[in-house]
């Protein structure tokens, strides 16, 4: 591995762009933009906390710094909008993948520092 690969983004933007399909197979855009039918909270929420739990090992497998982190929420917000989501879905979506792989950390950080005890 040389050291311009550790800076490199392209693994980030590929997961980002995969993890956003991977939603719209299980979600797709045009449930999200119908009037007449809508899936249950439920469901949405179970599909987006699959994506982000695998969001959270991809960040912690990488080692996200803060730059790649935001790449990811960048490139998945887009990604999310380039499938045609609503644009309140994908503002919704994108904190979510944000705070959850952020959050994550934290978590694994107060793990790491009850078993060092």
């Amino acid at each position: 591995m040389g050291i311009f690969e550790r800076f490199s983004s392209k693994d980030v933007d590929q997961f980002a762009k995969s993890l956003a399909v991977e939603i719209s197979k299980r979600y797709p855009p045009s449930l999200d933009q119908a009037k007449e039918k809508r899936i249950s909270q439920n469901r949405i929420s179970r599909v987006l906390e699959e994506a982000f739990n695998k969001a959270a090992h991809f960040k912690s497998e990488k080692h996200l710094g803060v730059y790649r982190k935001a790449r990811l929420g960048n490139t998945f917000r887009w990604e999310l909008t380039d499938l045609g989501y609503s644009k309140p879905f994908v503002e919704m979506a994108t904190e979510g993948l944000i705070v959850y792989i952020t959050r994550k950390q934290k978590a694994e950080e107060a793990a790491a520092v009850g078993e060092k005890r």
